[in-house]
């Protein structure tokens, strides 16, 4: 597998870099037992654990609330998406023949195979590997301050607490396949509805919501 060649990584259970690009439809049109979800949420729990210690590392000023919000913005689907676009992890995915995937759905496998090979390397090799490989695709985005995401919701909230009115949001619209809806949130400031927003899932279309809030407030 080249991707290891890359970043000399010798590995030990080979097996486990294979699992992480096996989509569910592969494994089921191949009848496996497997695919990369468990390793995904392995990844995403380890990525979290090494993002947040170099930004606790990185600067002592910033309080709970501003490394919550950076962790945010590099962690997030399009941060996910462009790691794994830089070094081709997008290049070994396996889908199933009949696999019909939208192109948000598109995105979204290609960030997940990010996740999932931190943790086949995790697993493998350790936390000291994992840390060696995201200094050389994910750490230098945060020293370039490369803005991915942007947390509406927070801000939205921190003005909230400041200026003493209430937050919730309303589902109010949702439309399409299972696989493929559409949502329409509500941000509701002191029972009004102060903006709308659309999205592939309910956070999505919660941030847009406080996007448009933001903008009358």
């Amino acid at each position: 597998m080249r991707i290891l060649e890359k970043f000399s990584i010798t590995p030990k259970n080979l097996h486990l870099y294979d699992i992480a690009f096996l989509h569910e439809s592969y494994s089921y049109e191949n009848n496996l037992n497997e695919c990369y979800e468990r390793l995904e949420f392995l990844g995403d729990a380890v990525l979290d654990l090494v993002v947040s210690e170099f930004l606790y590392e990185s600067d002592q000023d910033l309080d709970e609330g501003e490394l919550t919000r950076l962790r945010a913005n590099y962690v997030c689907n399009k941060a996910l998406y462009t790691y794994s676009m830089d070094v081709g992890l997008n290049k070994y995915v396996k889908l199933g023949a009949g696999a019909e995937l939208s192109r948000r759905e598109l995105h979204s496998v290609t960030g997940d195979v990010f996740e999932a090979f931190i943790g086949a390397l995790y697993l493998d090799l350790g936390l000291g590997y994992v840390k060696k490989f995201l200094s050389q695709t994910v750490l230098p985005h945060i020293d370039h301050g490369d803005i991915f995401f942007y947390d509406y919701k927070s801000e939205l909230q921190q003005l909230s607490n400041k200026d003493g009115f209430s937050i919730i949001y309303e589902l109010l619209n949702e439309k399409g396949e299972p696989h493929k809806k559409i949502f329409t949130m509500a941000a509701m400031i002191d029972g009004k509805n102060f903006g709308e927003g659309g999205g592939g899932s309910k956070k999505e279309a919660q941030q847009n919501a406080a996007k448009e809030a933001l903008k009358k407030l």
